[in-house]
C-alpha cells in the first residue's frame, strides 16, 4: 500500500476525530512501513470540535474573541480562519454544554454566534462554514442576526432582541444595515436534520425537551416558531416553515436562509468539500473512515455515507472502523463501504469499555490491516 486516507468522525465522548487520525496514522505506518503517504483528515459535520477539526485538517488559524453566550453572559469562542474562508460553529458561543444544568430556550439566544460571524468578515472573510449543531437556542437566528445589523421591531415601534419566548412580539424586521455589512460573502450552512420549522416533527417538539423544555414549553415553542413563520412571509416575502432543515438548531436553519441569505449544505458534504477531499484522494488504496456507531441514521448525510459516495465513484476500497454496528447498517455496503468493523473486542456495556476505545480501536484497526497486507500483492 503506497497511500492511506484516513477521515473520521469522533467517538462521541471516548475519542475525538484527531485522536482517531492520530492511533490511525500510527497504525498504518506500522503496519505498512512502505506506505509513502498516511493522509489524516480530522472531520466533524457541524457540532462542537469542528473548529479544532479543520484547524488541524486545512492549517487554519485558530481565532478566540470575547462573545455574548445563550444566557447573554460574556465568554471567549473561537472560529477557524484560513485566507478568506472561516468556519464557524454555532456550539462555540450558544451551544448545550454552555447552559449546565440551566437549559431554558424561552430564554437562550444566538447572539454570540453573530459576534463570531461578524469578526470572520470584518476581518476580510468571503466564505463562511456555519456548523449548526448541538444548540441550546430556540430562537430562530434572531440573535445572530441582531450582531450583524439586523432590528426588529415590537407594535409599539420599539427595537428589541427576540429570544425563543418573544418571537411573537415581532412586528417588523429592518435588514438594510445587515445586507449592507454581508454583501459579497457567502454563508454556507452544515445541516443534516430535515425537520421543518413547526409541527410535531418541528425544532420544539423534536429538540426542546434536550434543551430543557417540558411539555408546556415545548407547546409554547412551536407557537413562537408559527409566529416568526408568519412575520417572515409578511415582512420578508419568505415561505419557509415547513422547508426541510428550517428547523435545525431551534429554528436556526431558517434564520440563516431568511436573514443571512444562507445556502443549507449537508454537513459532510460541505466539509469534504472545504478539505479538498477529492484531490486527496488522488492516488489512494485504502480510505478509513468511521463514527462511534453505524446504523441507517448514518446512512443520511453522516460523515460515512458522505465518504462512502466519493470512494465508492472512485472504485476505493473504504473501511468503515466503528464503536457498534447496527443490523440496519448492512444498507452501507450499497453506498460504497467494503468492510465494516466494531471494535467491541470484550461485548460488555459501553460504560464498562469507554476507558478502553483508544486501545480497542487500535487493536481492531492494525487487525484489518494485517489482514490487508496478508493478501497484498
Amino acid at each position: 500500500m503506497k497511500k492511506c486516507v484516513i477521515v473520521s468522525d469522533s467517538f462521541k465522548g471516548t475519542l475525538s476525530s484527531l485522536e482517531i487520525c492520530r492511533l490511525a496514522r500510527e497504525s498504518v505506518s506500522a503496519i505498512f512501513p512502505g506506505c509513502r503517504e498516511v493522509d489524516a483528515i480530522p472531520v466533524a459535520d457541524g457540532g462542537e470540535g469542528t473548529v479544532d477539526c479543520f484547524v488541524e485538517a486545512i492549517g487554519a488559524e485558530k481565532v478566540t474573541v470575547s462573545v455574548t453566550g445563550p444566557f447573554g453572559e460574556p465568554l471567549r469562542a473561537a472560529y477557524a480562519r484560513r485566507g478568506e474562508q472561516a468556519v464557524v460553529e454555532m456550539a462555540a458561543a450558544a451551544g448545550l454544554p454552555l447552559t449546565g444544568d440551566r437549559g431554558d430556550p424561552e430564554r437562550t439566544t444566538t447572539y454570540g454566534v453573530g459576534q463570531l460571524l461578524r469578526h470572520a468578515v470584518e476581518h476580510g472573510c468571503k466564505t463562511v462554514l456555519l456548523g449548526l449543531g448541538g444548540s441550546a437556542t430556540n430562537d430562530g437566528g434572531c440573535g445572530c442576526a441582531a450582531a450583524l445589523g439586523a432590528r426588529f421591531y415590537n407594535h409599539r415601534g420599539e427595537s428589541f432582541l427576540p429570544v425563543g419566548g418573544t418571537l411573537d412580539q415581532i412586528a417588523q424586521i429592518d435588514l438594510t444595515e445587515l445586507r449592507h455589512f454581508l454583501e459579497g460573502v457567502r454563508i454556507l450552512v452544515m445541516c443534516d436534520v430535515e425537520n421543518p420549522l413547526y409541527g410535531p416533527q418541528g425544532a420544539a417538539f423534536v429538540f426542546g425537551p434536550q434543551k430543557g423544555a417540558d411539555a408546556a414549553c415545548v407547546q409554547r415553542l412551536d407557537g413562537q416558531l408559527r409566529a416568526l413563520d408568519q412575520v417572515l412571509r409578511r415582512e420578508l416575502g419568505m415561505d419557509l416553515g415547513t422547508r426541510p432543515g428550517s428547523g435545525a438548531a431551534g429554528g436556526m436553519g431558517a434564520g440563516c436562509v431568511a436573514f443571512l441569505g444562507a445556502e443549507l449544505r449537508s454537513g459532510i458534504e460541505a466539509v469534504l468539500d472545504t478539505v479538498d477531499f477529492d484531490r486527496r484522494l488522488e492516488g489512494a488504496d485504502l480510505v478509513i473512515t468511521g463514527e462511534g456507531r453505524i446504523d441507517a441514521q448514518s446512512l443520511g448525510g453522516k460523515v460515512i455515507s458522505g465518504v462512502a459516495g466519493r470512494t465508492k465513484a472512485r472504485g476505493i476500497p473504504l473501511v468503515a472502523i466503528v464503536g457498534g454496528i447496527d443490523p440496519s447498517a448492512s444498507a452501507a455496503y450499497g453506498l460504497g463501504v467494503t468492510a465494516m468493523f466494531g471494535i467491541d473486542r470484550e461485548a460488555k456495556d459501553f460504560r464498562e469499555c469507554a476507558g478502553r476505545t483508544g486501545e480497542n480501536y487500535r487493536r481492531t484497526l492494525e487487525d484489518v490491516l494485517r489482514l490487508i497486507r496478508a493478501f497484498a500483492p
